[in-house]
């Protein structure tokens, strides 16, 4: 589904206008084109950079539910059947 899209109007200097239909040309797109990546760079430059959420292993990501127990690698090594 394609995004929609709200359309404006603004009022640029003529030499302006000329200058980016030529630009747009030269570089073998549209002016809209142009225009839409200016635009969508300028907001991109202030947005604040989005923080990653970081997987917390301080606490357990599932709670234990019965006594606590201390085992070595040795012994869960044992416990483990190998084929």
């Amino acid at each position: 589904m394609p995004e929609q899209t709200v359309r404006t109007s603004l009022d640029i200097p003529r030499s302006l206008h000329r200058r980016l239909h030529e630009l747009a040309a030269r570089k073998g797109c549209s002016a809209r084109q142009l225009i839409l990546r200016s635009i969508e760079s300028a907001v991109q430059e202030h947005e604040p950079p989005r923080r990653r959420k970081r997987l917390s292993l301080d606490r357990p990501i599932v709670p234990s539910r019965g006594k606590p127990f201390d085992l070595t690698s040795e012994q869960i090594h044992d416990l483990i059947e190998f084929p």
